[in-house]
């Protein structure tokens, strides 16, 4: 039943994740820009359901696991800072580094705060 739960969270995460990169290119944007919004938010998120300790192991599989585990991307901001950083746009990359670190960090930390994770 985890393994279930597991997939259907990704099944929404994932689409929203390529979403978020396509919407920010629409915009004019840079990929990275896309990949930042699904990171932040999806430590947020994270954050918040790691700090409910009363939700059931059901609950945290599908969206800790699932929806968070496929929303965010490690690989794809890896790629981003590689690709910036190979058309010379250090100081973009070493920002979206920062930004993405101190602002993820953050947004985990607020998640579970604000969902009791400090009791």
């Amino acid at each position: 039943m985890t393994a279930l739960l597991v997939a259907v969270g990704a099944l929404v995460g994932a689409p929203l994740r390529l979403w978020a990169t396509r919407a920010a290119l629409r915009h004019g944007r840079d990929a990275a820009l896309g990949t930042l919004t699904v990171n932040v938010v999806g430590a947020a998120l994270l954050g918040a359901v790691i700090g409910a300790a009363e939700l059931s192991a059901g609950v945290v599989a599908l969206v800790g696991t699932g929806f968070c585990g496929t929303l965010t991307t490690f690989s794809t901001f890896g790629a981003d800072v590689h690709r910036l950083a190979d058309v010379r746009r250090l100081l973009v990359a070493v920002g979206y580094v920062a930004a993405t670190l101190v602002l993820g960090l953050v947004a985990a930390g607020l998640g579970w705060a604000l969902t009791g994770g400090a009791r």
